[in-house]
């Protein structure tokens, strides 16, 4: 619809006209506006998330809060604030009158200024420039803490987009001024120290300092843990290191951008998310891909064989070859020979076999471990002022009971989010069913909650038609919820979950 033929919300619209929990999309002063009842309560804003413009009016109204059908922002639709990721940025509001039988929207509301924090450390220290460091230092100034905030990061790029870095900037369709989440002014307008190139190699947890490998010391008040992941190396016989990339960071992917510049076929070793995503991208660059993988039916362990068996015929349809049930043996210039004796040959390797967590500060600074970072519901450390948020964390999940640990890029933000908080004093529990998505071609699949195993699997809709959601669950409890084309559905599952009846686990 053109902004000429949306109603014009100044004027007034009847209230009979919007449902309960419906929405209508109109304009102010030449603005697009989504007004949205709620009760007995209207509000106006902006109508599209601030993550990756998706439509707020296709998403969710709870309460006095909308959730974005494509990856779970969530915002306030009393002041805008994005709530929590993957939106950083808050929404635009307008005033709403009521006035008889109809609703007129006036001014923009100006957001109120950040509150001071409840606690002032005298400086914090983020070890990490991913996802949950950013989100942390962003929800600090947020916040209104206004003490020494410094950033350290071993990657040379400042933090960036790391889901786009596998789909459409690999893909070719982002421009490279898409990625950092936030433009170099960013850190010099919130007073934010951003130190890159520098990986902090020690931890004294009762001097509280933290020092790099360049032999720079940092104190601290309190501090984040976000080491995040890395990526698991195989041994290659007869591959030259030249040949072989991983993709984690913003200079790993352009680096197989460079390299497929004159390439003509790749394969890829694994058939995890990140690596089929890798295929789809390869193949919008017209590329000849083979997946080797393992496994029979790729990702059969994380969606089961009904899923599994589609996502392999989506690539197949697109050109994929897989050479599943197999692993890679050795390679010889351009020859790749697998496990069965078969070879392709491949002008590019990439290996995406997963990743595991980065533990080994914690260790040094003999902080508890678990197969990652052991954190409370709180995402406290074993030390006194030393939190610990995404990839790299093992917590307290309280719908399973089970203290768990997820590569989520939505779950590193909001631990991140929450872990600002919590350095500031307020005790805020981690309680966020988590939630990811992946993008294949044309095709989005949304997974929320976690299962790492399953007793049933409950398939509604045609998977085949690319209209689905899959229920996996224990006895009766949905544990995580697939979908396809159903994005409310996932909104809701979503919603469900957090307000689940149960026991709280502490940990």
């Amino acid at each position: 619809m053109e902004t000429s033929e949306k109603p014009d919300l100044s004027n007034g619209v009847p209230i009979k006209g919007i449902p309960e929990g419906g929405n209508l999309q109109g304009v102010v002063g030449g603005e697009d506006v989504l007004l949205v009842r709620s009760g007995a309560d209207f509000f106006a804003v902006s109508p599209f998330c601030t993550h990756y413009h998706g439509p707020l009016s296709e998403g969710l109204v709870v309460g006095d809060q909308v959730r974005c059908p494509w990856h779970h922002a969530c915002f306030s639709l009393r002041t805008g604030e994005a709530l929590r990721a993957p939106a950083l940025d808050p929404i635009q509001c307008w005033k709403v009158q009521r006035e008889g039988d109809a609703v007129f929207v006036r001014e923009k509301i100006t957001p109120a200024a950040a509150t001071s924090s409840m606690q002032h450390p005298s400086s914090i220290v983020i070890v990490g420039g991913g996802a949950a460091g950013l989100a942390a230092a962003d929800m600090l100034r947020r916040r209104g803490y206004d003490g020494p905030v410094t950033m350290i990061s071993a990657d040379s790029h400042p933090p960036c987009d790391r889901p786009n870095l596998s789909k459409d900037f690999l893909a070719g369709s982002a421009p490279d001024e898409w990625i950092p989440l936030r433009p170099p002014e960013w850190y010099g307008e919130r007073k934010i120290e951003l130190v890159l190139n520098s990986r902090v190699t020690a931890l004294d947890t009762n001097a509280k300092t933290a020092r790099t490998d360049n032999g720079k010391s940092f104190s601290y008040g309190a501090l984040l843990l976000a080491t995040g992941a890395d990526p698991i190396k195989i041994p290659v016989e007869g591959a030259e290191l030249s040949q072989l990339c991983l993709l984690r960071s913003f200079s790993d992917s352009k680096t197989i951008i460079e390299r497929t510049r004159n390439a003509k076929k790749a394969v890829i070793v694994g058939a995890s998310f990140i690596g089929l995503e890798v295929a789809a991208s390869l193949r919008a660059r017209e590329i000849e891909v083979h997946v080797v993988a393992p496994e029979k039916i790729p990702m059969e362990r994380i969606l089961g064989a009904e899923l599994g068996r589609f996502v392999r015929a989506l690539h197949e349809s697109h050109g994929v070859v897989f050479h599943l049930g197999q692993t890679m043996k050795r390679v010889d210039g351009r020859t790749v020979t697998l496990s069965s004796g078969a070879s392709v040959e491949a002008d590019i390797l990439v290996l995406g076999v997963g990743v595991r967590p980065s533990t080994a500060l914690a260790e040094q600074a003999g902080l508890a471990t678990d197969r990652g970072i052991s954190v409370n519901e709180h995402l406290e450390t074993s030390a006194n002022g030393v939190f610990a948020a995404g990839d790299a964390v093992r917590w307290p999940d309280p719908r399973s009971g089970e203290r768990i640990r997820v590569e989520h890029w939505v779950v590193a933000e909001r631990q991140g989010q929450t872990a600002a908080k919590n350095m500031l004093g307020l005790r805020e529990r981690f309680d966020a069913v988590p939630f990811f998505w992946s993008q294949h071609y044309d095709v989005p699949i949304n997974y929320v909650g976690y299962a790492e195993s399953w007793e049933s699997l409950q398939i509604d809709g045609d998977i085949s038609r690319r209209d689905c959601s899959v229920r996996y669950k224990k006895g009766e409890q949905t544990m995580a919820l697939v979908t396809i084309s159903r994005d409310v559905e996932s909104l809701k599952a979503e919603f469900e979950m957090e307000h689940a009846a149960a026991k709280p686990h502490s940990g």
